[in-house]
């Protein structure tokens, strides 16, 4: 059990036997009546994010989420291999289970995934990540980088808007979080 007072960014709590993470929080101290906590939590299954008010002092159980280095070897269809760092065991996932984490992640990739009473609830994306064009139309002379953008998809599939001097076969950077193209690496 953890206090509310307590709550941190990143932390685990259970809820309903789901398992959120505060994302934010605010202790709130009114003139009048008792201070509380209001937060922003995320359901690390689900991924949505919802708003929840605690009274200030009041106990929730916390959820020990283990983060374990995790290798994506290959995709076989609808399912996508990983392989534990440190036993070498090989876990297949599901591509709904996955969600949009599928258009961030390439062969050999380590990423982190969230285990909680030995399950994989989630995975954990870098911040950005560097992805390969694959289809773009072509850039003309005369294009720049303030005049505007182009949809591009990489070689996972994932569409991003790019400006006009990309090109197929460039790779850029994108940011897992919110999917926008940050620069071209080469």
């Amino acid at each position: 059990m953890i206090s509310t007072n307590d709550f941190h960014t990143g932390i685990t709590i259970e809820l309903d036997g789901q398992v959120y993470m505060v994302v934010e929080f605010q202790h709130v101290k009114p003139g009048k009546g008792a201070a509380f906590v209001r937060t922003k939590i995320k359901n690390i299954e689900t991924g949505s994010v919802t708003e929840k008010t605690f009274r200030a002092g009041e106990k929730v159980p916390r959820a020990h989420v283990e983060r374990k280095s995790m290798q994506y070897l290959y995709n076989t269809g609808d399912e996508y291999v990983f392989m534990d760092m440190e036993t070498f065991e090989q876990v297949s996932l599901d591509r709904d289970y996955l969600k949009d984490a599928v258009y961030y992640i390439k062969e050999n990739m380590e990423v982190t995934c969230l285990v909680y009473q030995e399950k994989i609830i989630g995975v954990e994306l870098p911040k950005n990540v560097e992805l390969e064009v694959t289809e773009t139309d072509p850039g003309f002379k005369g294009d720049t980088a303030a005049g505007g953008s182009k949809p591009a998809i990489t070689e996972t599939g994932l569409t991003v808007q790019v400006p006009f001097f990309i090109n197929t076969g460039d790779v850029i950077k994108v940011d897992t979080r919110s999917g926008e193209y940050l620069e071209r690496v080469n």
